[in-house]
């Protein structure tokens, strides 16, 4: 990195970041991670998420590379949704970062319980 400024487009991390912000596009990647899902099915699962937003958040992640839409002709015609190769390679980082979640709630809770116990 032979810039300073992160934001320039020179940092990989802010780059990465850039493409999976938003509210809903890590639960989206995260409830893909477990398999190929249904639109209805994967707005049943991201709690609270519009149509607009999940549309949005799918076309999104699949102009990045990270989401694949397979549609099906049958009786009756439905859409999965699935995680492309590059989309499968976030796996482990989600599940890493899940696991600092779990521990940052424990810390937090213990910070709480402590300052609770000061007053």
């Amino acid at each position: 990195m032979s810039d300073n400024n992160l934001y320039n487009g020179s940092c990989e991390v802010v780059n990465a970041l850039n493409l999976l912000s938003g509210r809903w596009k890590l639960p989206i990647l995260w409830k893909l991670s477990y398999g190929n899902i249904r639109y209805n099915e994967l707005k049943r699962q991201v709690h609270g998420i519009t149509n607009i937003m999940l549309t949005r958040s799918l076309q999104e992640l699949e102009a990045h590379g990270l989401v694949s839409r397979i549609q099906y002709s049958e009786i009756p015609p439905h859409v999965e949704y699935c995680l492309t190769k590059s989309g499968q390679k976030l796996v482990p980082a989600l599940h890493e970062l899940k696991k600092w979640g779990e521990e940052q709630a424990i810390l937090e809770r213990q910070l709480h319980s402590t300052s609770n116990n000061k007053e």
